[in-house]
């Protein structure tokens, strides 16, 4: 079967479609025939050897498909169940292996285009609202990249829950994507000094949390954004990673908190991963939440699509095909 595999870390040359033996599959595991799988940045991350992996390897974060077989002592699929998975290497390939316990079933009113497409940052997005940082009516946020992938979800996610969303983007096309997705401030960070925008905002008060999925270029402004006892959620690293900071500035700048959240801790059992993946699917079936496809790349395409997702060039959700 066809796979895009890496032999080693580096940039997005290192990216290669090959042909590897299909995957065998255990008593415990579910064979997903794959049809559309997730591009992340933490795929980024895995490439370029920020998040260690072993050698070579096939990518991919997460995917949605059709079960085409199962282990013998899977209790929970069948053969041609619509399936979702998310933290399990391997799904830029035409198949996949995946343990019974990490798969949630997909309803059937929800396209397997679009349940592929909300796996990583729908649940990140719910779980950064939710547990992180349960938001609430009348709470203000910052949300950076708003009109990326989890951009445009947390926005959504923070209006259904009553709060009022500031974004930050880089572009009026991408203003307008962050406005229709319920912003209610939206920030040009490219004109202006996204600060005192912010502190002209909230009357010079501050908003109660951050959510910064871009990490170097906006961490430290990101702090003065902030009111006394506010919460900086560093979720992602798109611009880089942050230098080590003084924690005596979080005193400083008004006993503030910091958190480096990272998916695999909110979903550590099955019963919690369907828990969250049902609260998004949920959301999606009752028309409260919108999941914005803004391309489509095939595996041979899969450099170029590495390219645009670190430039910053992408909106919404990216999607590989096999």
């Amino acid at each position: 079967m066809k796979a895009i595999r890496i032999h080693k870390t580096g940039g997005p040359e290192v990216l290669t479609v090959e042909e590897i033996p299909d995957p065998v599959v255990g008593p415990k595991d579910v064979l997903v025939e794959i049809t559309a799988s997730g591009l992340n940045f933490i795929d980024v991350y895995f490439r370029e050897g920020i998040y260690p992996i072993p050698l070579p390897t096939t990518l991919g974060f997460e995917g949605a498909g059709v079960v085409v077989a199962i282990g013998k002592e899977v209790k929970d699929f069948k053969v041609n169940d619509f399936v979702a998975y998310v933290g399990i290497l391997g799904s830029y390939a035409k198949r996949s292996i995946v343990p019974e316990s990490r798969l949630v079933k997909v309803p059937k009113k929800i396209p397997l285009k679009k349940a592929a497409a909300m796996m990583v940052q729908g649940i990140t997005a719910q779980y950064l609202t939710m547990s992180t940082f349960p938001l609430k009516k009348g709470d203000v946020c910052l949300v950076h990249a708003a009109a990326g992938g989890v951009g445009l979800l947390l926005c959504q996610i923070a209006k259904l829950l009553g709060a009022k969303v500031i974004g930050t983007v880089s572009t009026e096309e991408k203003a307008k994507l962050a406005k229709d997705a319920g912003c209610d401030h939206v920030i040009l960070y490219s004109k202006a000094d996204f600060v005192p925008e912010v502190k002209q905002i909230t009357k010079g008060i501050g908003v109660n949390v951050v959510y910064d999925g871009v990490g170097k270029a906006t961490f430290e402004k990101s702090l003065d954004c902030l009111k006394p006892r506010g919460m900086m959620v560093l979720f992602g690293q798109a611009s880089g990673v942050v230098p080590p900071m003084d924690l005596g500035i979080l005193n400083r700048k008004g006993s503030l908190f910091v958190t480096r959240p990272g998916m695999n801790s909110y979903i550590e059992t099955t019963q919690e991963l369907r828990a969250r993946a049902g609260q998004v699917f949920d959301w999606v079936l009752k028309g409260q939440l919108n999941v914005h496809i803004s391309r489509e790349f095939s595996f041979e395409q899969i450099s170029e699509a590495h390219k645009m997702l670190e430039g910053r060039k992408t909106t919404g959700k990216v999607l590989i095909i096999p």
